[in-house]
């Protein structure tokens, strides 16, 4: 594999707009600007807490192809077979939102599941250093996230978990995983990204992107992004859109005006309430239209 395609890469597709180093990776500055806020680093204050009352929650052992996976599950209290929605997580780690976000799915009656993909590269959330953090992220190959979401269902299923209303969330590159594993998985019902970039960097571990993928879309997806992503170009947006649309593939979008990329990361400072209320209502409207959620 070439190393230039890797310099190349970046967090969430800000490739374009973002200054980089000389080597091609954003600049710790940059990713600050752009509303980057690694897990290690501060949180903003009023950050959302999610208790468990009611709830199961703790860490998962998931079995993958070549060994075992950490993750984060939690699931309602005295419910048999509930729904089980993959929250594919930023590329931060298996940090305190994400964790969080599982809490408040379980809240609403599914069994979610955070698997911490990245694992083989480390603990991600120790990372104070986006330069550090970059190529780590960027190495990881489509073909083996794939498999890593497919062996969570299959824990989940072991667990008591519902896989015949199997969903997916998902945030920033956690977005993209959204997209590329509607086109991957028949058992899914439907999938919500979060700000998930449409077109990738060059990468030659990421064959297809969400736009080059929108023929082969098995499950319908709504897309939820911010109007100022100065990473994500309504363009963009407006072109996987049409390339659904041509494909006759189930898709929504909604994009919020002035919203900025991370707007539902309660921890950074590109958190926008409304924008994140909403897209919270958003979501859980369409997992049930898909009868994923009750």
């Amino acid at each position: 594999m070439s190393a230039e395609p890797m310099q190349t890469s970046d967090v969430i597709g800000l490739t374009k707009v973002a200054p980089f180093s000389r080597r091609g990776f954003m600049t710790a500055t940059a990713a600050v600007t752009a509303g980057y806020t690694l897990a290690a680093g501060p949180v903003r204050a009023d950050v959302i807490k999610t208790g468990t009352d009611g709830l199961s929650a703790g860490e998962a052992k998931i079995r993958v192809a070549d060994g075992e996976m950490p993750g984060y599950f939690a699931r309602p209290n005295g419910v048999s077979n509930p729904p089980v929605v993959l929250v594919a997580m930023e590329v931060f780690g298996l940090h305190e939102y994400i964790r969080d976000v599982t809490r408040r799915l379980a809240k609403l009656g599914a069994f979610a599941v955070a698997p911490d993909y990245y694992f083989r590269k480390g603990d991600l959330t120790k990372i104070t250093d986006i330069p550090q953090l970059l190529p780590l992220v960027n190495s990881k190959p489509d073909a083996e996230l794939l498999s890593d979401l497919d062996s969570t269902v299959a824990w989940a299923k072991s667990q008591g978990g519902d896989t015949g209303r199997l969903g997916i969330i998902g945030f920033c590159r956690g977005g993209r995983t959204v997209w590329e594993y509607s086109a991957h998985s028949g058992a899914l019902k439907a999938g919500v990204a979060f700000y998930g970039p449409p077109v990738d960097p060059p990468n030659p571990l990421w064959p297809k992107s969400p736009t080059q993928l929108a023929p082969e879309m098995k499950a319908p997806v709504l897309g939820l992004y911010g109007e100022a992503d100065t990473g994500i170009p309504v363009a963009q947006i407006e072109a996987l859109k049409a390339a659904l649309a041509e494909a006759k593939k189930p898709a929504e979008f909604k994009i919020y005006p002035g919203a900025p990329h991370g707007f539902h990361a309660d921890y950074r400072s590109s958190y926008r309430k409304e924008a994140a209320d909403d897209a919270w209502s958003q979501m859980q409207g369409w997992l049930k239209k898909y009868k994923v959620l009750g």
